[in-house]
């Protein structure tokens, strides 16, 4: 049998250096006039299973939900509601110090089941800014049924106790995140997507998996240009509308994201860190480094390492 090394994905690259923790999974059961403000950690994930409700956030018309909807929400406070003028109570006032079920309101005609994860890693911040305030994925979509599923799976792995139920969790967080991404990816007008555009131009996106398996070559424009099947010109035009960056810089920065993660890891030096993504000197690796991060791969370490300790 011949096993062989899958074709670099580059959302899958990116998704790896995030880090997803599960942080919770909640249920809500609401009736009647009733109105609760949440605030995210970081993403939260919401199916409504039975009823219908609200979605309100800050500057966006208020969105109807019906069952089977499902929506991820990314670090903005945002109100499910019977209707959507109604005062917010907040929502930890509600589901008290445990935090995995609450009532409100009278009756039960809604119901709601709910995940949060928060994002580990130094790079998880680059992810989130790709995202939009709110992702809805309707009940009549592909997707959606896929999203509840795992949703429910997430709620029995999250209140079992079994063996291994945590890993089980952030599994299943990072496959919900996924079917998220990629309902966001093949559904919003280019203009929405940042970099992530890149993944439904072929040319482009050809390059981007290049790219991501070989963080340690220096790209050049021409070879880039030769694997899309473009003169450098075009490419170039295309990649950058497309992905916001110069297909030069993007490679470059990707190649930086990298190191970061090495870094972070703690497995080797600086030097060794450095050879592995095809740097001959300590002092030109240190150059692209704190252009890219802002600081050098030394304090880079620490300030990470130091993190980690007050964890």
């Amino acid at each position: 049998m011949i096993i062989q090394s899958p074709v670099s994905d580059p959302l899958s690259d990116i998704l790896s250096l995030a880090g997803l923790r599960a942080a919770c999974s909640v249920r809500l059961q609401a009736g009647g006039k009733w109105a609760l403000r949440f605030r995210p950690i970081e993403l939260k994930f919401n199916v409504v299973r039975r009823g219908e409700c609200w979605l309100c956030l800050p500057d966006q018309p208020p969105r109807r939900l019906q069952a089977g909807d499902c929506f991820v929400v990314s670090r903005t406070p945002f109100v499910l509601a019977s209707a959507p003028e109604l005062e917010a109570v907040n929502a930890s006032e509600v589901f008290g110090p445990s935090g995995a079920s609450a009532s409100f309101g009278v009756g039960d005609e809604v119901e709601l089941l709910g995940g949060s994860v928060s994002l580990v890693s130094p790079g998880a911040s680059d992810l989130l800014a790709l995202l939009p305030p709110a992702i809805v994925i309707r009940a009549e979509s592909g997707g959606a049924s896929s999203f509840a599923w795992l949703l429910d799976e997430l709620d029995r792995e999250w209140q079992s106790a079994l063996a291994g139920a945590y890993t089980m969790c952030n599994d299943l967080l990072r496959l919900i995140f996924v079917h998220a991404l990629r309902h966001h990816i093949s559904t919003a007008d280019v203009a929405d997507l940042a970099w992530l555009a890149g993944l439904r131009e072929p040319a482009v996106a050809n390059v981007m998996r290049a790219i991501h398996n070989a963080p340690d070559k220096s790209w050049k424009l021409a070879e880039m240009a030769d694997i899309a099947g473009l003169s450098r010109s075009s490419f170039a035009a295309l990649f950058k509308a497309r992905v916001g960056q110069p297909p030069v810089e993007y490679a470059t920065r990707w190649r930086m994201r990298v190191a970061a993660a090495r870094l972070a890891a703690g497995t080797g030096s600086v030097a060794t860190v450095a050879a592995s993504l095809g740097y001959l000197s300590d002092a030109a690796f240190g150059v692209a480094f704190r252009r890219v991060h802002g600081k050098s791969p030394g304090q880079y370490r620490r300030e990470v390492l130091q993190a980690e300790r007050r964890d």
